[in-house]
């Protein structure tokens, strides 16, 4: 059997809490992550991800299509 590995880009969310960093990625609900700092928070999200997205294969379900985007918007302030 050959095993066909490919990769894809989720958006992750990092925010800066009182005791380091969190993140969650929109289109993986419930995967999220922390970390001391921004690429601890970094690392543990990636293993997260590969994580989640192990366990949805294994129970059968559809692995979400990454389809969120973000941008920065300058307003008046």
């Amino acid at each position: 059997m050959c095993r066909v590995i490919y990769s894809m880009k989720y958006l992750v969310v990092f925010e800066e809490t009182k005791t380091g960093y969190s993140a969650f990625s929109p289109d993986l609900p419930g995967c999220i992550a922390t970390g001391t700092t921004r690429e601890n928070a970094k690392d543990n999200m990636k293993e997260a991800i590969v994580f989640h997205v192990e366990g949805m294969t294994l129970e059968g379900l559809e692995i979400p299509k990454p389809h969120t985007f973000s941008t920065y918007l300058d307003v008046p302030a």
